[in-house]
């Protein structure tokens, strides 16, 4: 797990170093936290357009881990890794996001919340806090905001609801 006293000290979460993330789904919470959990249903629709996926390892729970592979339109690799540090199903997982490697400096954490409106659908927020403002400054200028966009969007079409 990552021991980086930035992400794990509650009270350096800050508003330079976050980047959230908000879609509205016309699906229940449970069917989006399982979109999430359910390693043959993650690798449909997580990650940008025209990225492929492939899961290795995926245990979610609290000290769990998930370890996967996404592949670019152009053939690039990139490793990933998911280590759970909170999961309470149907409403939030809290994990840190980096590639496929021990103490990536890169690592960032990520909450996800799963809320029910009255009318069934499922406000799904996601939030980034990133090590540094410098480093969340990198991750906007490649494009980040509007991959994770797409992801969404890939998710809705998974749940049926786009």
């Amino acid at each position: 797990m990552n021991g980086s006293p930035v992400l794990n000290d509650p009270n350096t979460w800050s508003l330079d170093r976050e980047v959230v993330l908000v879609r509205v789904l016309a699906a229940p919470p449970a069917a989006v936290f399982a979109a999430w959990t359910d390693p043959d249903a993650f690798c449909d629709w997580f990650g940008p357009a025209g990225f492929s996926c492939t899961v290795r390892e995926m245990d979610v729970r609290p000290g769990g881990r998930a370890r996967f592979d996404m592949v670019a339109p152009d053939g690039t690799p990139y490793t990933n890794r998911f280590d759970y540090l909170e999961v309470v199903p149907d409403e939030r997982i809290v994990l840190d996001h980096g590639s496929d490697v021990d103490d990536d400096p890169n690592r960032f954490r990520v909450t996800l919340t799963f809320d029910q409106q009255s009318d069934g659908k499922t406000v799904l927020t996601l939030r980034q806090l990133h090590p540094t403002a410098e480093r969340r400054a990198v991750v906007i200028g490649f494009g980040a905001v509007e991959l994770g966009l797409q992801t969404m969007q890939k998710l809705a079409r998974h749940l049926g609801v786009d």
